[in-house]
């Protein structure tokens, strides 16, 4: 089969490699959508921590596809089942793992980071995986580019869980990328009254405005008056940090409304993550400030029953697709920011 494969900082190659053989308690897909990730480009671009010519790692965890073998004691799964993965699995028996948070777990492994992923034919999904219900078994309705796109959905998820978003909210998302633009969707979802975007790209403001047409893009030079205008000077209930900006974190604050909420999403640059906020209107404002990572397997579900739904649509969000075969135009494409999403389909 043909797979992408990580050697090292910016070697990223097509190779041929045998499909993965499974064992009695595992299950076999055949990829059908695997979407490109920013960590993908990160990872291409820096490498990774025990990845190189010796031990090459098949990226890619934004995975959809068909069951194409279950494993003699596997019994909740059959041959051509539709079928999503979440990513994230843990050990099982630690305090973060059955509380649930499995994608807290200090040893938790991923696909497409520590075990292979899915900008391959196959991917082999272990044991563990089934067992913690890491596979979602979708309808044939859902489009298979979709449902790759429900990892960063279940992601966006779980920072808004920390926001308690509730109708009549304002909320101001700073980031018009493909997460900027779900937080702005789930967002709506939850009955914020008026959705704000502010990014320094306008295009792809305009691009998130015409995916959702309830969004307003902020376009002034000094984003605090602009908020002040439009919020009547009381500031917006929730800002939601989407990109990774030390300098739009510290902002926030001076645009939050009392008993405000901020979620960073998010990580900084290593060696670049400090940042210093005003004490006082934190202090004075009640503001509430939150950080999120990843998410857990109920909440990738419940992400995938968004989309079953009806609830949100999440096919406007993919500007490209490409075959696996042009893997390497696929990722050049992805770090133009040309567009939002990028899927790989087989």
């Amino acid at each position: 089969m043909l797979a992408a494969k990580l050697f090292g900082p910016g070697q990223i190659r097509l190779v041929e490699t045998g499909i993965p053989e499974i064992g009695d308690d595992e299950i076999l897909i055949r990829t059908k959508a695997a979407a490109i990730c920013g960590s993908d480009l990160r990872m291409i671009g820096n490498g990774y921590r025990g990845v190189d010519e010796s031990h090459p790692l098949t990226l890619g965890h934004e995975i959809s596809g068909i069951i194409e073998q279950t494993g003699a004691l596997v019994s909740d799964y059959r041959k051509g089942m539709h079928v999503c993965v979440a990513p994230n699995y843990g050990c099982g028996i630690c305090d973060m793992c059955v509380s649930g948070d499995t994608h807290l777990c200090a040893e938790y492994k991923a696909f497409g980071i520590n075990i292979d992923g899915g900008f391959a034919e196959y991917v082999r999904v272990p044991a563990k995986v089934i067992r913690q219900g890491n596979l979602m078994v979708l309808g044939p309705e859902v489009s298979f580019g979709e449902a790759a796109l429900l990892e960063p959905l279940s992601c966006v998820l779980n920072g808004q869980e920390r926001l308690h978003i509730q109708p009549g909210d304002s909320v101001l998302v700073v980031g018009a990328g493909p997460i900027g633009l779900m937080h702005a969707l789930l967002a709506g979802s939850y009955g914020a009254a008026k959705v704000y975007m502010r990014d320094l790209s306008e295009t792809r403001m305009r691009q998130c405005e015409k995916v959702n047409p309830k969004i307003s893009g902020i376009y002034g030079e000094d984003l605090k008056k602009e908020i002040m205008r439009l919020t009547d000077g009381r500031g917006v209930d929730v800002c939601i940090i989407a990109c990774p900006s030390g300098k739009a974190q510290a902002d926030s604050l001076e645009l939050m409304a009392m008993n405000g909420r901020i979620l960073f999403f998010g990580g900084l640059p290593s060696g670049n993550d400090l940042v210093n906020l005003p004490s006082n209107l934190i202090h004075y404002r009640q503001l509430s400030i939150s950080g999120s990572t990843r998410a857990n397997v109920r909440q990738y579900r419940m992400a995938a029953r968004l989309l079953e739904t009806g609830m949100l649509e999440l096919a406007g969000m993919i500007s490209a697709e490409y075959p696996l075969e042009e893997f390497a135009e696929a990722v050049e494409y992805a770090k133009s920011s040309a567009g939002l999403k990028t899927v790989i389909k087989f």
